[in-house]
């Protein structure tokens, strides 16, 4: 069954069974503290939260999820990923225990014909909150489960709160044993790798407070309207109906490595190291497509430097099976054609999607070519020179240089080292770092207060109508006009390329900063005076001299992200920015 099928499968049962299909959130989160949309329930938080009513009693959805804490070891083991896909089915004070359970082995073992997904009722085994015997007494009553495989956890493993003060409760896990060849007998509280974990139904039916940790926190009572709240991880499910082993193997992730063993002559499975390798490029491959095509660039800060990460370690595991052409070009395309019949708009989006991609691998190439031959050097010396049973460690200012003068980024130091035994002194890299952005912010502040020419800005000042429109507390996506350019630091009518173009728009949702020289090719500028909601700033050094950080913020599309090319005021385009944080 493809993977593609049992997501439709699951929509048209929820549907089927009175649910709402809510579409998938962006990858990009909606919470300010995580980078990525990180779980299935993050776009149903507030409504569980009761922070807004949801619009539903029941919702069913599968949501696209990144986690990269452990990126580096995607590939190493089977079982870790970047970029995964959860099925949930959520209930807001509709039903509770009784209906999600029924749902769930119905749904989990019922006939392939009738559109489930026809496990063997002979191997599921749940796991229940030890103090839970509602949950236990109904799946004896409704899937005739015997004790034995119905097993109890304490809190560490079966319950579930947000680590604050608010809604809680316990969780009943669905899990598959995959037969003795995968591992020891006696259900998933021996062997998880035998009894594997495909669904989490989550029962929250009580208020904490007094959270100290995820096992300490006191239970205030129960909630007046208890929810539903369930996740199975689809690419699990799509490897076990498949008749895989691990996730790598599936439809959606194994054309790539079949690409990546064909461009580079090498036989998946014939060694380990290759393996591996080539398992990084599969998931790395599909996850920068998936966030490229949720509108991130690459960049050094926040999501910007992730994707790059992502992209940056395909394109070198690449190398090391032996490909030193261009491997985007190759890889991509197959991961846009085992994806899209799941996310259409990849292959309608594909062309923006694949020019951000093979830009970065074509910048990449670059500087791994002179940064690789540079660190060689330095850590082959350094083995040479090293005591006998000393591990070498390569210099923090050895480090920096690489960073600095040639772009070699820190990670990949650190990983190239540690494969031929050589240590770095990160703590040194990082002083140094800081020591150079306290640099820059210095002679930024120095060139502000330089006395700097702002006769320019002063001119686009008066022809105003009116102090651009601040939209950031409401709006993220707004349609702006174009209402003056400067080329060259001149007011202008119209740009052509090539010439370094500040553009002023009407109105704006991103929050405009002091820009500390003139560095940007094309910067957006603005009157807009945030974080204040009832000021505007019509002072023209802070008018015109506004710029949104190009390397960390998606361009507005009223503005190139590199020589501009021909442009007026008066045009009128969408500028797709994100809203600052207040």
């Amino acid at each position: 069954m493809r993977t593609a099928e049992i997501r439709k499968r699951w929509l048209d049962y929820f549907e089927a069974n009175g649910h709402a299909v809510v579409p998938s959130a962006s990858l990009i989160s909606p919470d300010p503290s995580t980078l990525f949309t990180i779980a299935g329930m993050v776009p149903f938080i507030p409504y569980m939260t009761a922070q807004q009513t949801p619009p539903w009693d029941r919702a069913t959805s599968v949501q696209k999820c990144v986690r990269t804490l452990d990126i580096d070891e995607v590939g190493k083991t089977t079982r870790h990923g970047t970029f995964f896909q959860m099925n949930g089915n959520f209930s807001f004070g509709d039903y509770f225990k009784e209906g999600a359970i029924t749902y769930a082995w119905d749904l989990v073992t019922g006939s392939r014909a009738e559109g489930k997904y026809g496990f063997d009722p002979e191997t599921v085994w749940v796991t229940v909150y030890h103090e839970d015997h509602e949950a236990r007494e109904l799946w004896k009553r409704i899937a005739g489960l015997p004790d034995e495989r119905i097993q109890s956890r304490g809190k560490k493993d079966n319950y579930w709160s947000t680590g604050q003060p608010g809604p809680a409760g316990p969780c009943s896990e669905i899990y598959i044993d995959r037969g003795p060849e995968f591992g020891r007998e006696g259900g998933p509280v021996v062997d998880e790798d035998r009894y594997l974990e495909i669904w989490n139904l989550v029962f929250m039916q009580y208020a904490i407070d007094e959270v100290k940790s995820k096992e300490e926190f006191r239970i205030v009572g129960e909630l007046q309207r208890k929810n539903i709240d369930t996740g199975m991880g689809l690419e699990r499910v799509a490897y076990l109906l498949q008749g895989k082993d691990n996730l790598y193997e599936i439809d959606e992730v194994f054309p790539v490595i079949a690409a990546a063993a064909e461009l580079s002559g090498k036989t998946y499975g014939a060694n380990h190291d290759d393996d591996v390798r080539m398992r990084v490029v599969a998931d790395h491959v599909r996850s920068a497509l998936m966030i490229i095509g949720d509108g991130v660039r690459p960049s050094n800060e926040g999501r910007g430097y992730v994707l790059r990460r992502l992209l940056r370690r395909s394109v070198r595991s690449m190398r090391l099976l032996g490909v030193d052409e261009p491997s985007l070009p190759s890889l991509l395309p197959v991961s846009r054609d085992a994806m899209s019949p799941s996310y259409p708009e990849l292959a309608t989006g594909f062309d923006r999607i694949s020019e951000v991609a093979y830009g970065e691998e074509d910048a990449f190439r670059r500087t791994l070519v002179s940064g690789t031959t540079i660190l060689d050097t330095a850590v082959r010396r350094l083995k040479d020179s090293a005591p006998a049973g000393q591990v070498p460690v390569l210099g923090g200012d050895q480090a920096f240089q690489l960073h600095d003068t040639y772009g070699f980024p820190i990670d990949l130091t650190l990983e190239m080292a540690a494969e031929q035994g050589v240590q770095v002194d990160e703590n040194a890299f990082r002083r140094l770092m800081s020591e150079q952005r306290s640099r820059a912010r210095e002679d930024a502040l120095a060139k502000r207060r330089g006395g700097a020419d702002l006769a320019a800005y002063e001119t686009i000042d008066k022809e105003l109508d009116k102090p651009v429109e601040f939209l950031g507390y409401t709006d993220t996506t707004a349609e702006v006009g174009i209402v003056g350019l400067l080329v060259d630091g001149v007011p202008a009518p119209a740009a052509t390329a090539p010439a370094d173009v500040e553009v002023v728009l009407d109105r704006t949702p991103s929050t405009p900063r002091p820009a500390a020289s003139s560095q940007t090719t094309a910067r957006s500028c603005s009157t807009a005076a945030p974080p204040s909601r009832s000021t505007t700033s019509s002072d023209p050094s802070r008018a015109c001299r506004c710029t949104a950080d190009a390397s960390s913020r998606e361009p507005s599309r009223s503005a190139t992200g590199g020589r501009a090319p021909s442009t007026s005021p008066g045009a009128r385009r969408s500028a797709r920015r994100t809203a600052p944080r207040t």
